[in-house]
């Protein structure tokens, strides 16, 4: 009875580790959540108040569906403060999360049979996506030596004349990379070259260290960027996101919005008003900084255990380790380690194939004493406590 594509769109295998994790805390275990990619602050109290205040007001009606002109704006205006970018503000569209920022943009570009390019490993929901309009991702190799990104090389390698696009993420999920400005402009110049697009993952920005990510905006209006309140604004279950596209595709856009989702939530599209106010700000800056001091403690611990990561995160609060010295399996390894320690984090069968069995990934997202917790845990399962 179900469509075809079903058969081809695959869940995430570290759900049902949380679901198993979930159940072992139901029953008095203690654990170590490493799995989740999700900032384990609550939301920043001011956008909280906003989001209140707005619903005392009575702003729960529809808005428009590209979203409300004063968050439009107010997002132009980040890009101006934090880049130096002026941006249009007729090219943001608000979106429920980045999720349908996505779908958007798919829908727009993708036709059956279409190629899209991505690496692997990279974000799950992205092959999912594509399979969701009938197209066909491709899953691009890339590895430490490439800092896990596309190049252009790789872009001239394997596009084809059914490639409609390619997809990158910086900073990425799982790896934390970050792409140089100088190779942004060497993968939209193939692309450009091509006649495809070029669809910017960018949600992770805020969150790096030592450097600020550079913005595939200001390499031209021919891009298309994605970015989300969920990561450094710590509003995930606000389900807000935008994308900055290229001035003809608005239109197109707008229409397909009002048909898939109507709008963005209007209490969120409120509340995310206040994720730019200087108050808020600072606030979002200490958590920065918290990340930071994650990975720099959680870093050298896995690599003294034995784990195998060979480029250091700029970005993101992810870290994706070689595990081969331990297992070939990245799935059993994450369960037993779930069930005889009390850790949980992510195998790598979830971002890719490439060498996915040998790889798995560390979200330091809580607190600095559970990850002191979680190392010990893990020495003492690997023999090395």
């Amino acid at each position: 009875m179900t469509a075809r594509r079903i058969s081809a769109i695959t869940p995430f295998h570290v759900m049902a580790l949380l679901a198993r994790a979930r159940e072992l805390e139901a029953n008095g275990r203690s654990i170590v959540h490493m799995e989740i990619g999700e900032p384990d602050f609550t939301t920043a109290q001011p956008i909280i108040d906003a989001g209140i205040q707005a619903l005392r007001n009575g702003k729960t009606h529809y808005t428009p569906a590209v979203g409300m002109p004063a968050l439009r704006h107010a997002i132009a205006g980040h890009y101006a403060a934090r880049y130096g970018l002026s941006v249009d503000p007729r090219r943001i569209i608000i979106t429920p999360g980045a999720s349908g920022a996505l779908q958007l943009l798919l829908a727009l570009l993708v036709d059956p049979g279409s190629q899209v390019l991505m690496a692997d490993p990279g974000y799950p929901c992205n092959r999912n996506f594509v399979l969701l309009y009938d197209g066909e991702p491709v899953s691009v190799p890339v590895s430490a030596v490439d800092d896990y990104q596309l190049n252009a090389q790789l872009l001239e390698q394997y596009w084809t004349d059914r490639t409609c696009c390619a997809m990158l993420a910086s900073p990425s999920n799982p790896t934390g990379t970050l792409i140089s400005s100088s190779r942004l402009a060497a993968l939209l110049a193939v692309v450009r070259r091509r006649g495809g697009a070029l669809l910017v993952d960018e949600i992770y920005h805020g969150l790096t260290y030592g450097e600020q990510a550079d913005t595939a905006l200001a390499h031209g209006e021919d891009v298309f960027v994605i970015n989300s309140f969920s990561k450094y604004f710590g509003m995930t279950g606000w389900r807000l996101g935008w994308l900055v596209a290229p001035p003809e595709c608005i239109e197109s856009l707008d229409k397909l919005a009002q048909n898939l989702f109507l709008a963005a939530p209007t209490v969120a599209q409120h509340a995310a008003l206040a994720a730019f106010e200087p108050h808020t700000g600072v606030i979002l800056e200490q958590r920065r900084e918290e990340f930071r001091m994650r990975r720099d403690y959680l870093l050298p611990a896995l690599r003294q255990l034995g784990f195998g990561i060979d480029v250091e995160p700029r970005g993101a609060f992810y870290l994706y380790a070689n595990c081969s010295r331990f297992t070939d399996d990245s799935f059993t390894f994450c369960r037993e380690l779930l069930e005889a320690a009390g850790v949980a984090i992510t195998p790598g069968i979830d971002f890719g194939h490439f060498e996915a069995n040998h790889h798995v990934r560390f979200a330091y997202t809580t607190s600095l004493p559970q990850l002191r917790d979680g190392v010990e845990r893990i020495a003492r399962f690997t023999g090395q406590g």
